[in-house]
């Protein structure tokens, strides 16, 4: 089946590959021309792949090893900034939104976009990508099909090909007209093709346009993440460090790590924990929190997820919790995020969870909607129960919380099971009794409970998203000073010209 798939793909593309691969090659060897001989050109010593010269004199912002005049950049000016993402999961757009909560922290007035490039300007099939993920992604068996055999290195060529041909120029439109200052992807498909465009826009308008991805996976990841000529490439571990130069061949000198972008409130809690809950202040603050919460302090809390759509076995998962919990006499609160799923929410509400409890122990199920305090919700929580999302297990790092991973989705989230395991604050378990068996081991064992928040800690980068924004908008800042003054070198040159 697969060999077929490709064969077709193959004559598919076959007419227009030449061309195409002529015309890349070009972009990549042919200089950015600014007017009045200044140019932007690759340069393969640099920290940011590219640097400046106008007139064969190098950039007063950008150095001639690549790196920043920081003293040229000082003035943070606001950006116009372009996300490239699509909603396949919540973890690309809340990527997304830390990010631009950054830039408009440390870059007052900047404003941004969040541009979906497939869905408005692809082709059968890249047209359908929302749509065909939330239906595979329902079906593990079938996205696992479609992932790995997507992942096949002749398969992604051939498809880079192929939608640069078919999409390129209506994708190159429509960046245009958000006139960026900066672009920045956080999406696995929206790298290669926009990228490719990027560049024929800014050989057209003579202006550099930084273009940037942010690795939102964590410990495996799709090919389409890495590419050779992006500005930089941030990562979140080393896995995914030596996935980026052992599929994209992206240079190790444009590539970044810093952790997952997270939302912002998970660095304001870690800095209220202190940066360690196992302290007597970051014991102290969780019963704060706890206490705003209206939870009781009496008892460990275990905070129970399932995703945005409040999916999984969580019912089950909640039941063998409960049961076991009562079972060894445990004393312990069980908050479940059921998200959209509210008919789960009210046959927590409704049921008698006390019909069978002989042992005296109290043991409270609190079923919640969505939640917007979601940090404050993890620093209250002592185990969190959960999917192995990347963007979960990074908000659970930053303060501290072991994690019992639940399920997976093929792929791209099987990584993130081993990240988890090797750095010792979390376990895989996917039978919801064996789940309740072991969380009941954690909560009755406080020294290992304390271990594995403090190996968590550890892991954990909160202030990832701060560090990346930080970083792009200082390569940014330049790049438009560079642009500025190419711009201004030549007006004074047609200046010079009509006054002889």
């Amino acid at each position: 089946m697969l060999a077929i798939f490709i064969i077709f793909f193959f004559y598919l593309c076959l007419a227009a590959a030449f061309a195409a691969t002529s015309d890349h090659n070009v972009l990549l060897k042919s200089a950015l021309s600014v007017a009045g001989g200044s140019v932007y050109h690759p340069s393969k010593s640099s920290s940011t792949a590219l640097c400046g010269t106008t007139n064969g004199t190098l950039s007063s912002s950008i150095l001639e090893d690549g790196g920043i005049n920081e003293s040229t950049t000082t003035k943070k000016r606001p950006l116009r900034v372009l996300f490239l993402s699509a909603d396949t999961g919540g973890g690309h757009r809340a990527s997304a939104e830390s990010l631009a909560r950054q830039f408009q922290i440390h870059f007052p007035g900047s404003t941004y976009d969040l541009l979906d490039v497939w869905t408005l300007d692809g082709v059968y099939p890249y047209k359908t990508l929302v749509k065909s993920y939330t239906h595979l992604s329902a079906h593990p068996k079938h996205w696992s099909l479609f992932y790995h055999s997507s992942n096949i290195f002749p398969v992604g060529s051939l498809a880079n090909i192929h939608s640069n041909v078919l999409c390129g120029r209506r994708i190159k439109r429509r960046i245009a007209g958000y006139d960026p200052d900066v672009i920045v992807s956080v999406h696995p498909a929206m790298n290669n093709a926009p990228r490719i465009a990027t560049r024929k826009l800014m050989k057209e308008h003579g202006k550099y346009i930084p273009f940037f991805t942010v690795v939102t996976d964590l410990g495996s990841g799709h090919s389409h993440w890495f590419e050779k000529k992006v500005d930089k490439l941030y990562v979140a571990s080393e896995r995914i460090f030596k996935l980026a130069r052992r599929r994209g061949r992206t240079p190790s000198q444009n590539i970044v790590m810093t952790g997952l972008p997270i939302r912002q409130d998970f660095a304001l809690q870690s800095q209220k924990l202190n940066g360690d809950r196992t302290t007597e202040d970051g014991k102290k603050y969780q019963k704060q929190v706890k206490t705003n919460l209206s939870l009781s302090n009496d008892r460990p809390m275990v905070l129970v997820m399932g995703g945005g759509e409040g999916v999984g076995s969580l019912s089950q998962i909640v039941d063998q919790l409960h049961d076991k919990f009562v079972a060894n006499d445990i004393d312990a609160t069980i908050c479940v995020v059921c998200g959209r799923n509210e008919k789960l929410q009210t046959e927590l509400k409704e049921k008698d969870w006390n019909k069978n409890n002989n042992s005296g122990s109290t043991v409270e199920v609190i079923g919640l909607g969505y939640v917007d305090k979601m940090a404050d919700y993890m620093v209250a929580a002592d185990v969190l129960v959960s999917k192995a999302g990347p963007g979960t297990i990074a908000e659970a790092a930053a303060v501290g919380l072991p994690v019992m991973m639940t399920s997976f989705l093929p792929g791209q989230e099987a990584g993130n099971v081993d990240v988890v395991i090797d750095a010792g604050f979390g376990e895989y378990c996917k039978r919801p009794s064996k789940i309740a068996s072991r969380v009941s081991e954690w909560l009755k064992d406080e020294a290992l409970l304390q271990k594995m928040s403090q190996r968590a800690t550890q892991m954990g980068n909160p202030t990832a998203a701060s560090d990346i924004v930080l970083d792009i908008g200082t390569i940014t800042q330049a790049w438009i000073d560079a642009n500025l003054e190419a711009s201004n070198g030549k007006r004074k040159s047609i200046l010079s010209s009509s006054s002889r």
